[in-house]
C-alpha cells in the first residue's frame, strides 16, 4: 500500500466529528486524523516493552525532534499553516506523500509528537515550492511554524537529502493518495460524497503580514538547537 496505514485497534480511535469552517479545505481535517492515528501508533512503538521507558526513536528523524512535544494539536497546526501561507490544498497532500515516502525509505523512523510538527511544516513548505507559482520564503514559514529561520533551513536540507531529492509526484500517485485520504474520510464521518480538494493555486498573491501571533499552545515549541521563539 502506498500511503501510511494505521490499523484501528481501539487505541487509535478516530476523534468525533466536529463542525468545520467552510473556508477550511477538507484535506486538512482528514490529514490531521490520519496523522494523529499514525503518531499514536508510533508513540506506542517508541516505548520499550518493560518499564514504560522510551526506547530509541528512529534515528533518521532525530534532526526533527524537539525538546518536548508542542502543545498545539496537529489539526490546529495545519490550520495555522494554511491560514497564513495560503498554499494550495494540494500542497498538504503532496507534503503527506513526502512524509510517507520518507518513512518507507527509512523504515526505522517513527513519526511521534516530538517530530511531527517539524516534519509537517518542512514537507508542506517544500511542496509549495514545487506546486505553487507564488509562495512565501523559508523565513516566513519559520515564523508560521514556530521555529527559527536557521532551524528550518537546516530541516529542509535534511529532508531533501533523506528523500534523495526525489520530489516528483506523478498525477497517478497524487490521485492514489487523494483516494486513500477520501477512504479515511468515509471511515471518519461515514459520508461517501465529500471529495478532498485537488486544486493548485496559480494566481495566489503574497501578502505582507507584519506580525504573526504566537498562540499560547505554541510557546513550548522548542528544539535542542533553537530557542523556541518565532523570529
Amino acid at each position: 500500500m502506498l500511503a501510511i496505514s494505521v490499523t484501528d485497534n481501539g487505541q487509535n480511535r478516530l476523534p468525533e466529528q466536529t463542525e468545520q469552517d467552510p473556508a477550511t479545505p477538507r484535506v486538512l481535517s482528514i490529514l490531521s486524523v490520519v496523522l494523529e492515528r499514525l503518531v499514536n501508533r508510533d508513540e506506542v512503538l517508541s516505548l520499550s516493552s518493560g518499564g514504560g521507558a522510551p526506547a530509541r526513536l528512529g534515528k533518521n528523524l532525530e534532526a526533527f525532534h524537539g525538546v518536548r512535544p508542542p502543545a498545539i494539536t496537529i489539526a490546529k497546526y495545519l490550520d495555522r499553516i494554511y491560514k497564513y501561507t495560503n498554499c494550495s490544498p494540494a500542497c498538504f497532500v503532496v507534503g503527506y506523500v513526502y512524509i510517507d515516502r520518507l518513512v518507507h525509505r527509512h523504515p526505522g523512523s517513527l513519526v511521534v509528537r516530538l517530530n511531527v510538527h517539524r516534519l509537517l511544516v518542512t514537507s508542506i513548505m517544500v511542496a509549495a515550492k514545487i506546486l505553487d507559482d507564488v509562495h512565501y520564503n523559508n523565513a516566513f514559514y519559520a515564523r508560521v511554524g514556530g521555529v527559527t529561520n536557521a532551524e528550518l533551513n537546516r530541516l529542509e536540507v535534511e529532508f531533501l537529502f533523506m528523500l534523495d531529492f526525489e520530489l516528483t509526484v506523478t498525477s497517478r500517485v497524487f490521485e492514489s493518495y487523494c483516494l486513500h485520504l477520501e477512504r479515511e474520510m468515509i471511515l471518519w464521518n461515514g459520508t461517501t460524497t465529500l471529495k478532498i480538494e485537488r486544486g493548485i493555486h496559480t494566481t495566489n498573491t503574497i501578502e505582507d503580514i507584519a506580525e504573526i501571533p504566537i498562540e499560547e499552545d505554541m510557546e513550548s515549541f522548542s528544539s535542542p538547537l533553537s530557542n523556541g521563539c518565532l523570529t
